[in-house]
């Protein structure tokens, strides 16, 4: 019988996949910077694989947020743009609050305490001033509770998004163009929720990071926390990224 000349589908799709994470790590590790064109060329020199994995590979990207493409003109690293800042921060808000809320009642005390160290890196960042810094700590952070709620569909849903969305936040002005000020205080009601198994005031936080507007988690009187009513929260207006 003739023998087929064609790499079976699965291992196509590992080439593809391997190709994906390989370009993916170099755009968020900075490697690759916004607005860098992608040849095909280059990218089969350096990845060592043929045209097909490779705008499989960048196909995907282009769904992610990752990559920006059009057809005949280019195929570059995409550019964080502020205005599109709020509406990624409150996507991520509204995926991470759903597993945060799965996720507290599941955590075991080691998650736990490598939840609160992250939640302390994010303080830290806070009070320097590190955008940067706290959208890859943040991303971290989140991506922990997501790994733990428990749920396969929504895991797979955070993993084929957060990675495009958190790459929208990286603007050197994201500290004007998001609401900066409140953000320590949800960080430590998301820290000490998460201590006491609270799921609800635990995701309140969450959204509450994440420009979600409604009901917020605050200290109640007798120290602990408790939602109070508030308004929508208005970031300030975004600042074009130079």
């Amino acid at each position: 019988m003739p023998i087929p000349t064609s790499p079976p589908a699965a291992e196509r799709q590992l080439l593809r996949d391997t190709v994906r994470s390989r370009i993916r790590d170099a755009i968020v590790d900075g490697t690759l910077e916004p607005g860098e064109r992608l040849h095909d060329d280059e990218l089969i020199a350096w990845l060592q694989v043929s045209r097909t994995p490779i705008r499989e590979a960048l196909g995907d990207l282009v769904r992610a947020g990752l990559v920006e493409m059009a057809p005949n003109r280019y195929t570059r690293v995409a550019t964080p743009r502020a205005e599109e800042a709020i509406e990624a921060v409150q996507t991520l808000g509204v995926l991470f609050g759903g597993a945060v809320r799965l996720a507290v009642p599941l955590l075991s005390a080691g998650v736990t305490a490598q939840i609160v160290a992250g939640i302390d890196a994010c303080l830290a960042d806070l009070d320097a001033e590190d955008g940067p810094a706290l959208n890859a700590h943040t991303v971290a952070l989140f991506s922990t509770y997501v790994d733990h709620c428990g749920n396969a569909s929504l895991q797979r849903v955070c993993r084929d998004v957060t990675d495009g969305l958190a790459y929208k936040l990286r603007l050197p002005n994201i500290v004007q163009v998001l609401n900066w000020a409140g953000m320590a205080e949800q960080y430590r009601l998301l820290r000490q929720a998460t201590l006491d198994g609270d799921p609800i005031t635990a995701e309140l936080a969450a959204e509450a990071l994440h420009e979600l507007p409604g009901e917020r988690p605050a200290p109640a009187r007798g120290g602990g926390p408790g939602p109070v009513a508030a308004q929508p929260v208005v970031g300030a207006q975004p600042v074009v990224a130079t």
